[in-house]
């Protein structure tokens, strides 16, 4: 993208947060230098370094329709996300539901906080939700058995929370699960997040044993409230980031969204950790339950919940504190990665 892409001019989407970057402030949240009105690349301006070690000439890596921002009040870091109502008509009314008492203090509630909602003054069929700033569950990659025990405890629940709420998230996969700063006490730069904000140097973060994350199921612009006494909904199929839903391939017609969600993590576990790591066997046979093609044989999340508490007590503490192998790491890199 470099080689194509002029660092010193924004692109389209970037103009949009900059032309409205006073009225963000004014709200309470400052955009970084590259957004402020008067930008110019300091990298021409007097900087004496190349683009690249520069902070304002790291182009964005997030989807255009979000960009990250510091709250005024507290100097919390935010992620601001853009969307149209017209298009997802049910996200502001499920994340705000969501994060509303007594639901955001449940502890089992693993949904991403909407903070605010923003009505954009100028821009119809547009608002910005304001969330807290996360980062990929699995950048850093989790290093031992207890980690990923924790991981799945955290998303089992999660999505279980959402269900005995009535809520399907409908696209529950990799890229909508994230974590948050805990490992990462002094933050890191929203677009190259192995790095310090201020490009100073490598973040350094703890472990995830140091310093537990809490993950956080994102995006519900797809996803669909129920009524309480609906206890078999059914919604027409509508293509999440996991295109293998056997449900979605045999046919388009209506079917009960929650045993998709089901498969969804289940699918997540398999692809993410089991076909790629070695050392889950312990996740066998439950995840081949949550995966089966016919989507009334799977267990519900209550049965997930219930029956994953029973593999984490049979789990020893050797087992928990032993690092996970990659499958394709030979003797060599084995050995070393041991030590």
């Amino acid at each position: 993208m470099s080689g194509t892409f002029d660092h010193a001019k924004l692109s389209d989407f970037e103009e949009f947060w900059r032309d409205h970057q006073k009225w963000l402030q004014e709200r309470g949240y400052m955009l970084r230098p590259r957004y402020m009105p008067d930008w110019k690349a300091s990298w021409l301006t007097g900087a004496k370094k190349p683009y690249w070690m520069c902070e304002d000439g790291d182009i964005p890596m997030l989807a255009s329709t979000l960009m990250d921002a510091t709250r005024i009040s507290d100097g919390a870091y935010v992620a601001l996300k853009s969307i149209k109502p017209s298009v997802h008509p049910y996200e502001v009314e499920i994340g705000t539901y969501l994060s509303s008492e007594p639901l955001a203090s449940d502890p089992k509630n693993h949904c991403v906080p909407i903070y605010e909602v923003l009505d954009v003054p100028d821009v119809d069929d547009r608002v910005i939700l304001v969330m807290p700033l996360l980062r990929k569950y699995n950048h850093p990659p989790l290093q031992t058995f207890g980690e990923s025990v924790d991981f799945f405890q955290q998303v089992f629940e999660g999505l279980q929370f959402m269900h005995n709420h009535h809520v399907a998230h409908r696209d529950c996969m990799s890229l909508n699960i994230m974590m948050d700063g805990s490992m990462y006490p002094d933050g890191w730069h929203p677009c190259s997040d192995w790095i310090k904000r201020d490009y100073s140097d490598d973040v350094k973060p703890y472990t995830r044993t140091q310093r537990p994350p809490k993950y956080y199921l994102i995006d519900f612009g797809i996803s669909r409230r129920h009524s309480p006494g609906d206890t078999s909904p059914s919604n027409y199929p509508i293509l999440g980031g996991d295109k293998s839903v056997p449900e979605f391939r045999k046919s388009a017609d209506k079917c009960n969204p929650y045993p998709t969600d089901v498969y969804y993590l289940g699918n997540m576990i398999r692809q993410d950790f089991m076909q790629v790591k070695l050392g889950f066997e312990f996740m066998d046979v439950l995840v081949a339950d949550m995966v089966q093609d016919e989507p009334t044989k799977r267990p519900t999340m209550d049965q997930v919940v219930e029956r994953f508490s029973r593999v984490r007590k049979d789990l020893t503490n050797s087992k928990l504190r032993a690092r996970i192998p990659d499958r394709d790491e030979g003797a060599f890199k084995a050995l070393y990665r041991g030590l």
